[in-house]
């Protein structure tokens, strides 16, 4: 099955063909971050009018990469939750009339059950159950994903999620945007044990996360510090407090749940600690461990793609007139 996936529930305009959920025959993504680091973070009109003016060539891309004709397509798959409402209703308004015109199934994706598919992309023989961390700039999630579609949802963030936090911290740092590469960058010179953060463990046996604590203290480290302030170490050690508490939180799910396998999805999954980090912590035990490259952890369409092709099979399409949604929990 040929699917065509359509992202736009942010900053990026992505399109991929995959082929049966887990061969990417093409990939494309126009980023936006130049355009965005001029305000030090997303405008969504911006972002909106950019998609409407990339969508349509990167469509004709995709489908000349991958060599296959619009005929050739035998589902879209289109992102239409969570993110700002302008730019999914530019990527939802495409996808209808292509399925439309064309006579193809659509369905609505979920921006988050995409991360989950990711590492289907990444790993194809990664078996059910696994704990899967799901760690972006909007959402922190932890869940057991027993099978496409179904999953139990442990923990989620109470305030902050991680890469919110990490686009805060690069804020009051002064490197920029965006925060989380920014940080990780910065980090690399400091000493991850020079400042002694707190870590939000929440109350005992808890899943959830919660940052905006850790966010508060280093603004108070900046307001006393001033000049004097390290920034590295400041970057190093802020970086080590939200990896220690993501790895800790993930490593005792499997151990509680007797589950071999983890997955860690989203964009902060790209970071350098975390991977190194979760790297170490699950080869001690014998897990197996998945992270998507890069291009797979930020938003892209080939793991809308892929969640389209396996929601398909399990759910079937979606009705038409299905909306765009600005905010919603994945269903645990």
């Amino acid at each position: 099955m040929i699917v065509l996936g359509i992202e736009t529930s942010c900053d990026e305009t992505s399109v991929a063909v995959v082929r049966d959920g887990v061969e990417i025959l093409s990939n494309l993504i126009a980023s936006q971050v130049d355009i965005h680091a001029l305000t030090g973070g997303v405008v969504p009109e911006v972002a909106a009018r950019k998609h409407v003016e990339r969508l349509t060539p990167i469509i004709e891309e995709a489908l000349r990469q991958a060599g296959v004709r619009y005929a050739d397509i035998d589902l879209i798959a289109v992102t239409n939750r969570p993110g700002l409402v302008g730019a999914l209703m530019v990527g939802v308004s495409a996808g209808k009339a292509l399925a439309y015109a064309l006579g193809k199934p659509i369905v609505a994706v979920h921006h988050l059950e995409a991360h989950i598919a990711s590492n289907f992309l990444t790993a194809p023989d990664l078996r059910f159950p696994f704990v899967c961390l799901i760690v972006s700039g909007g959402h922190t999630d932890l869940h057991i994903v027993e099978g496409h579609g179904k999953r139990r949802r442990l923990g989620s963030t109470r305030d902050d999620a991680a890469g919110e936090a990490f686009d805060k911290a690069a804020r009051l740092l002064g490197l920029g945007y965006p925060g989380g590469p920014a940080i990780d960058r910065k980090a690399k010179e400091g000493n991850p044990q020079a400042i002694a953060f707190p870590r939000a463990w929440i109350e005992e046996g808890s899943y959830d996360f919660s940052f905006s604590g850790l966010k508060t203290a280093l603004l108070r480290l900046v307001q006393q510090a001033g000049d004097t302030l390290n920034v590295a170490d400041a970057a190093a050690s802020f970086q080590e407090a939200i990896v220690d508490v993501l790895v800790h939180k993930t490593i005792r799910a499997a151990e509680e749940y007797g589950i071999p396998r983890v997955a860690v999805c989203g964009g902060v999954a790209a970071n350098s600690r975390l991977k190194a980090v979760m790297s170490e912590e699950t080869g001690k035990r014998g897990y197996q461990l998945v992270i998507p490259p890069l291009i797979l952890c930020t938003d892209n369409a080939a793991m809308i793609a892929a969640a389209g092709y396996f929601q398909y099979l399990t759910t079937g399409e979606s009705p038409m007139d299905f909306d765009t949604i600005a905010s919603e929990a994945l269903a645990g």
